[in-house]
């Protein structure tokens, strides 16, 4: 039996949006509980401050996302909790009041679905926050709570703001302010399961979970996927997990994880010796060191060879997210120095032309596509989205004209993978779907490169890339600039 994901998103490009820190609406009436201090937009983030983000502020913004060529939007945590990134969440039935409420996320997915926008929203069940009502109601009333055993308790009093004591119950990272809920208690996951049926039958399109890979739980995911495909066939189950997913990605439980074992050579041969492995060392990925070509295609085959062809075409690429630093920074395009930034946008094209033109979704983290900088850790990943006169507009450019490029052949997205070169710091591939070939070729090294390739063509047509590329004797002859890429129809 073959394994059946989500057609949609074999053919999407996600647009992940931070919700406090994108945007503040223009022009709707605000509630009282949106109407309270919050950060001036500009100033940088702080880990305890909120910027004011709003769902009708995104909806405002819509105009744009769908002008980038977006189809679907992944958002951040939107559920009432009482921190900024809303992982700590209090009631998973209730839209945060600062984010609009309830209403306002209706009034967002429908304005989403009206543009053929889909919407994936984070679910966070691995664990709560200290303010869950089932959690609170423990630390009112100790072991005679009727939710003891809904979180693994291993003393008392317990511990929840003491921070001379060690937390005596599981948290997730050992952070008391996570509680992590007990998956072996049938309530529990029944409460989980619920919360998650309930959203996809108010509409959204799937979920993004996170740190899925904690619930080890036998059967939690086989279970979680059952009901929401029973509801919704076609809704994403999209997993963080940043290592290898074979056990995971077996048709029985996620249709995709967050692609990094793709972010990790992406960066490092796209980017290369651009990297500031300062701003990397810290997550759980290791785009560096630099590679070449052959390595590239080396690690792009063992990933290609991991999964089913059905899971790679529904993986989610990334080159960062809100857990790393900003490919902006990682190239070295936030130093003090225009020369740092000419520097840092060709490796940035790059590492983007590869994951537009890679099998799976890309998702481009909000602000990337105008050249949004970030610090060395949290909460500096996650700067406002900045006004249009500080858009980097050639980054914007090439991002829009290869999403595009993407929309515009079939093949890029749903074609086979082929590589057909690879010579030192010149690696190409073909996405070939029925009579449709793409030749994609990128060179990441710092002389022009160029060649023959025995490629069946007949009449080559440049479809991006300021290189040459002709059919002579029965072979394509190509040359790269230094820094470029170019797809090719054959």
């Amino acid at each position: 039996m073959s394994i059946q994901t989500p057609d949609w998103v074999k053919h999407a490009v996600f647009y992940q949006i931070f919700p406090d820190r994108f945007a503040r609406t223009a022009h709707h009436a605000k509630s009282a509980a949106m109407s309270v201090p919050v950060e001036d937009w500009t100033t940088p983030p702080t880990p305890f401050g909120y910027k004011g983000g709003d769902l009708w502020g995104i909806i405002e913004h819509l105009d744009y996302i769908q002008d980038l060529g977006v189809t679907a939007i992944y958002l951040n945590p939107i559920f009432q909790s009482a921190c900024n990134h809303r992982y700590h969440t209090h009631d998973y039935y209730t839209v945060d009041p600062l984010l609009g409420g309830n209403e306002a996320f209706q009034d967002f997915l429908n304005a989403a679905h009206a543009r053929g926008l889909k919407v994936v929203l984070d679910g966070v069940f691995n664990h709560a926050s200290r303010g869950f009502f089932f959690f609170n109601d423990i630390l009112e009333n100790g072991p005679n709570s009727p939710w003891v055993d809904w979180f693994t308790i291993e003393g008392w009093p317990l511990a929840a703001y003491d921070g001379d004591k060690p937390a005596n119950y599981l948290c997730w990272a050992e952070n008391r302010a996570l509680p992590k809920i007990n998956h072996d208690n049938a309530q529990a996951r029944e409460y989980i399961m619920r919360v998650a049926e309930h959203w996809i039958r108010v509409g959204i399109d799937g979920w993004r979970l996170d740190v899925a890979n904690e619930i080890e739980v036998e059967g939690f995911w086989q279970e979680f996927r059952d009901r929401i495909k029973a509801i919704n066939p076609e809704a994403y189950i999209v997993a963080e997990i940043w290592e290898d997913s074979r056990s995971w990605l077996d048709g029985t439980q996620f249709d995709g994880v967050t692609n990094y074992l793709f972010t990790e050579p992406a960066l490092a041969f796209g980017v290369g010796d651009r990297v500031q492995i300062e701003y990397v060392e810290r997550p759980n990925y290791t785009p560096y060191p630099a590679i070449d070509a052959h390595e590239y295609a080396l690690r792009i085959e063992r990933l290609l060879q991991m999964y089913d062809w059905n899971i790679q075409l529904t993986q989610l690429n990334l080159l960062d997210s809100h857990d790393t630093a900003r490919i902006f920074t990682v190239a070295g395009g936030d130093q003090d120095s225009p020369d740092a930034v000419a520097l840092a946008v060709p490796r940035i094209h790059l590492a983007v032309l590869l994951m537009m033109t890679f099998p799976g979704a890309p998702c481009v983290y909000y602000g990337d596509e105008v050249g949004l900088a970030s610090g060395s850790e949290d909460p500096s990943y996650r700067y406002t989205f900045p006004a249009e006169a500080d858009w980097n507009q050639d980054i914007l450019k090439f991002y829009k004209a290869l999403i595009q490029l993407r929309h515009d052949h079939p093949a890029l997205r749903t074609g086979t993978y082929k590589t057909v070169c690879a010579d030192g710091y010149l690696y190409g591939f073909t996405r070939q779907l029925e009579t449709q070939t793409m030749l994609v070729l990128v060179n990441a090294g710092a002389t022009t490169a160029g060649g023959s390739l025995f490629v069946p063509a007949t009449n080559p047509k440049i479809k991006y890339g300021p290189g040459q590329c002709e059919w002579v004797d029965g072979q394509v002859k190509i040359s790269l600039p230094p820094y470029t890429g170019l797809v090719v129809e054959l």
